[in-house]
């Protein structure tokens, strides 16, 4: 009987005792995956610059390659270059949003029931349903746009020149030939936030 009163009490301060993580409540588990759904169109751009961050530096590779193809080929060469990059940025990007929209439940999900309460929650949803900020979100892309657009302008010219350097720099480096040198294209401005339904 002494041991078991013992074994109650033990019972009853393990329960009371602070733990590391609240089981998540159906609402607040409502909450999380409503914002999952709503973050969808966001994880197509994520997979979409996740699939042509490493295909830049291979298509200017490619670029100064197609300068050694003799000239009555080269067009040739360049549409074909161009449907095999497309063919898999075609079949990589779905595969890439997939996953991705397999996995933010137990990383983005799990992270958001850790770091917010249920009340957080609800207006973080509330706000990223509201007007204003679709209209953010939706006016975005083109305030990006009209920086990176007034950037270059500024710096555009002078990037060219020492791009132009660097590359003719290199190539006495190793001793070849410099290609034509291509202007750097400016960087298509990246979402700040996923795009709201």
């Amino acid at each position: 009987m002494k041991n078991t009163i013992k074994l109650l009490a033990a019972a009853s301060l393990i329960a009371l005792a602070p733990l590391g993580h609240a089981a998540t409540t159906p609402a607040k588990q409502e909450l999380i995956n409503k914002l999952l759904v709503i973050q969808q169109p966001g994880m197509e751009i994520l997979a979409r610059e996740l699939v042509q961050r490493p295909m830049i530096p291979l298509m200017q590779s490619a670029q100064a390659a197609l300068q050694q193809v003799p000239a009555d080929k080269r067009e040739a060469v360049a549409k074909t270059l161009e449907a095999e990059v497309k063919k898999f940025a075609e079949e990589a990007v779905p595969m890439v949003k997939d996953s991705a929209v397999k996995l933010a439940p137990s990383v983005i999900g799990t992270l958001m029931d850790e770091r917010f309460t249920e009340e957080e929650l609800r207006q973080i949803v509330a706000w990223m349903e509201s007007p204003v900020s679709k209209k953010f979100g939706a006016v975005g892309a083109e305030l990006q746009k009209a920086l990176v657009a007034k950037i270059m302008a500024e710096n555009g010219p002078l990037l060219d020149t020492r791009f132009k350097s660097l590359q003719q720099s290199m190539a006495k480096t190793l001793g070849v030939k410099p290609a034509p040198a291509a202007t750097p294209a400016p960087a298509a401005p990246s979402k700040a936030a996923p795009p709201k339904k």
